[in-house]
């Protein structure tokens, strides 16, 4: 986007806010003036706690580790909130599309990240049970290790506490928290590759390239890159944010969450090819010390990134019934009740793998591909040549396909999923739990003589 010759001032957060309360009074328009990349795209007295900008990128980084890659489109949803005078996703969708875009939007960005808390909830009930096992003396069976006992009170201790904050800037050092535990499990992911991975027996056709249930990884990817429900939120807590500034905070978040998504995926699928389960450290085996820590710094980092996503769920519930506002009293119910529900859910589901899948075709897509390139359409006046406006012209119908036939793919051919279960290759002598060749029922045999040395 090209910045014009004088500045333009928006509306505060707090009078947007207001206007999309939607209690009988039309949708208040702020007003248009020339845009200035070197000009603020909040008001200055909003938010009086800044972050700097390496706190700024800790939190976009944790939030697409903890669900994955940034794409193209987190510039374009700025750009379009530049064009439109507005400083939330919802009120730039607002005043693109009127209040049925608005209404549609806030659905998809509330289910979003409330389905992500479920998942977290999931992954460190899961993980952390097995390393609390792996204490000494402890009954497998004890019901304080168990995975609802460990939801119950990772979510009293640590993500209510940190979701009740008000000023999503706090979570800067939760966030560097977070990606720095990350670090380490990626070590301890590439360690596992080298010298467990020769021993796990490989599926057939394990190095066949898009199979034709490959759409179903675009819906688990979509819900790994997005980071769009919490942009805004993001690049507001910047020291004066501009679209300048946040693309080159955009352009090193991509390069570091590639880089960890990339070795993580690689590693894992190299390591157990077809086996990879949709939690991979439900893939090891439960007496391997290393993977034990790994574990352990897997929950931790899963239960940091929670509270990003709770920041989102309250605040369209407050845009959508509150004028945008919360009173203190308000915020702790809200907060408290979002995340019970969250909770309570969480305890009912034990499958990850369709989790990630129907929330990425259902929601994920739609933020990520269809919704920031049709607005970013409608609002911008550059020539349909222009670079942007091609890359929205791909984005769109693409982001269409993936979410049509994402679902049609994911209630038809679901994941299988094991949870809480060991896989075949950690049981000694044990060929009942396989359906492989007698070649595999080979390596099976060698490997749990192997299982000693590889796991201890």
């Amino acid at each position: 986007m090209r910045a014009g010759p004088r500045r333009q001032h928006l509306l505060p957060p707090q009078d947007n806010r207001a206007a999309m309360g939607y209690q009988r009074q039309d949708p208040v328009i702020p007003p248009q003036r020339d845009l200035d990349d070197r000009e603020t795209l909040v008001s200055e007295h909003e938010y009086k706690e800044k972050t700097c900008q390496s706190a700024a990128l800790f939190n976009v980084v944790n939030s697409i580790i903890g669900s994955g890659i940034i794409d193209f489109s987190l510039i374009l949803l700025i750009k379009g909130g530049a064009l439109s005078g507005t400083d939330t996703y919802q009120s730039l969708v607002n005043k693109t599309f009127g209040f049925p875009g608005y209404i549609l939007l806030s659905v998809l960005q509330f289910l979003y990240p409330f389905i992500a808390m479920i998942s977290y909830n999931i992954i460190a009930g899961d993980t952390l049970s097995k390393v609390f096992q792996r204490i000494p003396g402890v009954d497998p069976e004890n019901v304080f290790i168990g995975r609802h006992f460990i939801i119950g009170l990772s979510t009293v201790t640590f993500t209510l506490p940190l979701s009740l904050y008000r000023n999503i800037a706090k979570l800067g050092k939760v966030s560097l928290i977070s990606t720095g535990l990350t670090t380490l499990i990626l070590g301890i992911v590439m360690a596992k590759a080298i010298s467990l991975g020769p021993h796990i027996p490989k599926t057939e056709d394990a190095w066949v390239f898009a199979k034709p249930n490959a759409i179903q990884a675009v819906g688990v990817m979509s819900f790994a890159f997005i980071c769009h429900h919490n942009s805004f939120l993001v690049y507001s807590s910047l020291e004066e944010p501009t679209v300048a500034k946040w693309s080159r905070l955009i352009h090193m978040s991509i390069v570091i969450s590639v880089f960890i998504c990339i070795f993580f995926a690689t590693c894992g699928y190299l390591t157990f090819t077809g086996f990879t389960q949709g939690d991979l450290f439900e893939n090891y085996c439960r007496n391997d010390d290393l993977v034990t820590f790994g574990r352990f710094c897997y929950g931790v980092t899963v239960i940091l990134t929670y509270p990003m996503e709770c920041f989102v769920t309250r605040e369209v519930i407050a845009n959508v019934f509150f004028g945008g506002n919360l009173s203190s009293v308000f915020h702790i119910v809200v907060t408290v009740m979002v995340i019970t529900v969250a909770t309570l859910v969480s305890l009912l589901i034990d499958c990850l793998g369709i989790v990630l899948e129907l929330n990425g075709v259902l929601c994920a897509t739609p933020l990520i591909f269809i919704i920031p390139s049709a607005c970013y359409l409608k609002l911008s006046e550059e020539p349909r040549t222009h670079s942007d406006k091609i890359m929205s012209y791909v984005m769109l119908p693409i982001g269409a396909a993936v979410m049509v036939f994402g679902f049609v793919m994911a209630i038809t051919n679901p994941q299988d999923c094991t949870h809480g279960q060991e896989m075949f290759y950690c049981f000694p002598d044990n060929f009942s739990l396989t359906n492989t060749s007698e070649s595999h029922i080979q390596q099976t045999t060698q490997l749990s003589i192997l299982n000693i040395s590889i796991f201890q």
